[in-house]
């Protein structure tokens, strides 16, 4: 099949040419259309009860994540010219299109007692701006006395306050939302401009999109540095600017495909799939250096092109192929996790991968079929240099000091699982973001203000209709809210407790006094002139109870605290709740995008546990299927286990938490960094027939010939994942050093243990089995003739 494939590679180049050129455009076509992802991910399938629970809450009382914050503190935000400036502000954020309602200490509503209509009116305080310090200074003391307020719009000995936006869920979702929120900012930040102040900014809406931007111009530098680097670095070791081109062309082909690819499954661009393109760089980088070397080498051989083209697509293309399927295995596990975004990036991912096996494989030999032979000087890199002596010296290191490697590696693999020991799962809902950010530090400035904005919701379901408008069931709410302000983590609560308070203060003529639940008596006349249900519209009342006034809730804001402590929270707060609330008489959830993040982290560390586990087991599969021996598989599995040990340590002993955006690497780095094995191995199955199953002289020769193979690609992978370093996401640097350390591992432990393992093993792994694989990836028989002449082209030193 690979004679007749290189035929077809190398006979048909123009039409092969021509089928990839309409290919691309079109992709090309598609890529165009590629947008950025500006929903929250679905953490959670829709299916789980937790899940579950959060819709249906938002169904009754709509999206608990639409708010966004604009805060200050500014004690001069009182006096008259200032303040009728934040008037003005007011107004214009609720003149913006997307912006359905607007809170503000100038924007602020009470309630006033109609007698003759036997109801509250609803009105502002501030109809139009004041026209003297006094007349503001008067308004200001009816504002403080308003105790709903107080803690939650403003702090009048600290001089905070607030703007609490409430926006459109449906343009939140769509790329609208950029230019609302940078509208939001832009007019807010002219205020703070001119009277010197600094305003900050958060609430989930507002965090979603500057993170989502930063993924987008992030995407772009990433995909700029990977195509430097990879240029840069096969500049030097080919010192072929052709070499150069060719390859990046085919970057650029794959790159391509791989956003047409996201479009045509009606994906969008996620943190996740931002990262294909440069990683796909690195992985069409490495698969040509194998194919390069290997023309290269049989240039020095025998001098014919074609010839040398041809045994290129014969030899390393199906090498590459099972290398390529393993690494898309890696990728591939992430399907079976649950997790909507990890299921498009595995999807994609495991394609695009083989689409870049391919795209290599065809325009490789193609493209150098157009090209002179490469000069001298352009193979000189196979015989003498940097690589050459290193290469030389693990060879003598592997022969005469594996003492010193077994040494060394049970000692790293101890200290390796106490360092595993040290290892937490734990996760933010805003966790990747640096300290030094201003999204990081206004998050904080929330936090130490009114302790934070990320939702909290606990549903409470009287299991009667009407049953929230008991006296008893009020209190028992209020009891609640006295329990949740124990919490340090968690803002003033907010319930129907607070408006029946903020009612009775209103009954009683704004007397600030008053601000207290009803008894009995005075409930049945206070709750006659509380606002009467208005279909869809939303009132002070409907805000908190459903249309059967049956279910009402609980909100507060919660820090941008640890899944551990949101669960002690949750934990601790179950049994106090019950005691509140009797289960036999009501239905009470936890619930809120905190909740649901707790769950969903949960959900997903431990699927892709299990999606790591998947791709361990069927990378062995490939690998019987190559080897044809159990031993031999478990041998070749051994050193590529052991980077992952040293990661997880490296993680114990750094205090990198365990949670989605790290776990994944472990599944992305095993895929890859399983290529050397597979290539060395093969190798060494090709020299054990040309030398007569001579084990030793097998193993130096195997190491001799694929170290410098091994070496370049693990630069590329190298640095290509190091340029995730230079992100200002968490999740997205550690991906970058922690995969960049894995694949630096996984090369020295390719290079020194593997092959000290076969010799020390000898016989007792290397079985006839060994010699019999149900994948071919050598025709052994085809290449031992000239194999025969290689060998006596090799360094002498190889036949210890």
């Amino acid at each position: 099949m690979w004679t007749y494939l290189a035929r077809l590679i190398l006979r048909r180049r123009y039409w092969n040419l021509g089928i990839i050129l309409i290919l691309i455009s079109t992709m090309a076509f598609q890529a165009k259309k590629v947008t950025m992802s500006y929903e929250m991910t679905q953490m959670l399938p829709p299916t789980d009860s937790v899940s579950i629970v959060y819709e249906e809450f938002k169904n009754k009382f709509g999206e608990d994540g639409s708010v966004m914050f604009i805060g200050v503190k500014d004690p001069n935000l009182f006096k008259l010219e200032e303040f009728n400036a934040w008037y003005d502000l007011t107004d214009s954020i609720k003149q913006i299109d997307g912006v359905e309602g607007v809170l503000s200490i100038s924007k602020i509503y009470y309630l006033s007692k109609n007698d003759s209509l036997k109801k509250f009116d609803f009105l502002p305080v501030f109809t139009e701006k004041p026209h003297s310090q006094e007349e503001l200074d008067n308004k200001l003391k009816f504002v403080f006395s308003l105790k709903f307020y107080e803690d939650r719009l403003y702090n009048a000995s600290s001089g905070f306050t607030m703007i609490a936006v409430t926006l459109d869920k449906e343009i939140l979702n769509t790329k609208e939302r950029v230019g609302l929120i940078y509208k939001l900012r832009d007019v807010c930040d002219n205020f703070g401009d001119k009277f010197g102040l600094e305003m900050h900014y958060s609430g989930l809406p507002f965090i979603r999109t500057i993170t989502a931007k930063k993924i987008e111009s992030e995407l772009f530098l990433f995909v700029f540095l990977s195509l430097v680097i990879a240029s840069v670095i096969l500049l030097i070791f080919f010192k072929n600017w052709k070499i150069v081109a060719a390859t990046m062309l085919i970057v650029v082909f794959t790159v391509v495909f791989v956003l047409g690819l996201v479009v045509l499954f009606g994906y969008k661009i996620t943190i996740l799939t931002g990262i294909l393109p440069p990683l796909l760089i690195v992985i069409v980088v490495e698969n040509s250096i194998f194919l390069l070397n290997k023309y290269h080498s049989e240039i020095i051989r025998h001098g014919n092109k074609i010839k040398a083209l041809t045994r290129v697509v014969m030899f390393i293309g199906n090498a590459n192929l099972l290398t390529n399927m393993t690494t898309a295995a890696g990728f591939a596990a992430f399907i079976v996790t649950g997790n909507q975004a990890l299921i498009e990036f595995g999807i994609i991912a495991s394609i695009s991968i083989m689409v870049a096996y391919i795209l290599t494989l065809f325009l490789i030999p193609i493209f150098f079929s157009f090209l002179n032979p490469p000069r001298v000087e352009h193979t000189a890199h196979l015989k003498k240099g940097i690589v050459t002596s290193l290469v030389y010296r693990i060879v003598h290191i592997v022969q005469f000091h594996r003492s010193i490697i077994y040494i060394v590696t049970t000692a790293l693999v101890l200290i390796g699982i106490y360092g595993i020991s040290k290892l937490k799962t734990t996760g933010r809902i805003v966790d990747d973001i640096p300290k030094s950010e201003k999204l990081y530090t206004d998050l904080l400035f929330f936090e130490e203000n009114i302790n934070g904005v990320m939702p909290l919701e606990i549903s409470i379901d009287t299991k009667k209709p009407k049953g929230v408008l008991k006296l008893s069931t009020i209190n028992k709410i209020e009891e609640l809210q006295l329990v949740l302000g124990e919490y340090s983590e968690l803002s003033k609560a907010v319930s129907v407790a607070e408006v029946v308070k903020f009612a009775k203060q209103a009954f009683y003529g704004g007397n600030e006094a008053m601000y207290a639940l009803p008894n009995n008596q005075e409930k049945n006349f206070i709750l006659q002139y509380v606002p009467k249900m208005q279909g869809n519209q939303r009132t002070i009342m409907n805000s908190f109870v459903d249309t059967s006034l049956q279910v009402t809730r609980i909100s507060v804001q919660m820090a941008n605290i640890g899944t551990t402590d949101i669960q002690r929270i949750k934990d601790e707060l179950r049994p106090k709740i019950d005691s509140i609330f009797p289960p036999d008489k009501y239905d009470v959830k936890i619930t809120g995008t905190s909740v649901v993040y707790l769950k969903g982290t949960n959900y997903l560390v431990k699927n892709l546990v299990m999606s790591l586990i998947l791709a361990l087991i069927v990378i062995c599969i490939l690998m019987a299927l190559l080897f044809s021996s159990a031993r031999m598989v478990l041998i070749s599995m051994a050193p590529n286990l052991i980077p992952q040990i040293m990661t997880a340590a490296m993680m114990g002993f750094l205090a990198i938490s365990v949670k989605p955006s790290t776990i994944l690497i472990f599944s992305i780095a095993l895929g890859i960094s399983v290529d050397n094995a597979i290539h060395f191995l093969s190798r060494y199955r090709l020299q054990l027939r040309l030398n007569n199953w001579n084990i030793k002289i097998s193993v130096i020769r195997a190491l001799s010939e694929t170290g410098f193979s091994m070496i370049y690609s693990s630069v590329v992978l190298f640095f290509g994942f190091i340029i995730f370093t230079l992100s200002s996401f968490g999740g997205t640097e550690a991906l970058g050093y922690l995969i960049a350390f894995t694949l630096l591992v996984a090369l020295l432990s390719n290079l020194f243990v593997l092959p000290s393992l076969l010799l020390t093993l000898d016989k007792r792994i290397t079985t006839r089995r060994f010699s019999e694989p149900f994948l071919e990836i050598f025709d052994e028989e085809l290449d031992i003739e000239l194999d025969e002449l290689e060998i006596e082209e090799n360094d002498p030193r190889g036949h210890a």
